[in-house]
């Protein structure tokens, strides 16, 4: 995702902040990552559970909170890959 210029910071503050409750959701790994080459990208990387699970903890109070919040602060580019794990370290 990329950020307002200079707001990258405060927006993965906030996506850590939200990242003890998705255990409880289904999640199973959630990485955010600051790109090296952009000061305005960060990654965020999942792994859940089923899709379905991750639909719904896009319904959770804490989520449309952290949401609500952070999308003034994004230039609502985004970039999105789906992958099936077939196992590794953490899957």
């Amino acid at each position: 995702m990329r950020t307002r210029p200079g707001r990258r910071e405060e927006v993965a503050a906030l996506l850590l902040r939200s990242a003890s409750a998705l255990s409880e959701a289904g999640c199973r790994s959630y990485v955010v990552s600051l790109s090296e080459d952009d000061a305005d990208a960060i990654w965020v990387t999942e792994v859940w559970e089923s899709r379905e699970a991750h639909d719904a903890s896009l319904r959770l109070p804490e989520a449309q909170a952290a949401i609500a919040e952070a999308m003034p602060l994004l230039t609502g580019e985004f970039t999105r890959q789906e992958t099936k794990v077939l196992g590794g370290l953490g899957a």
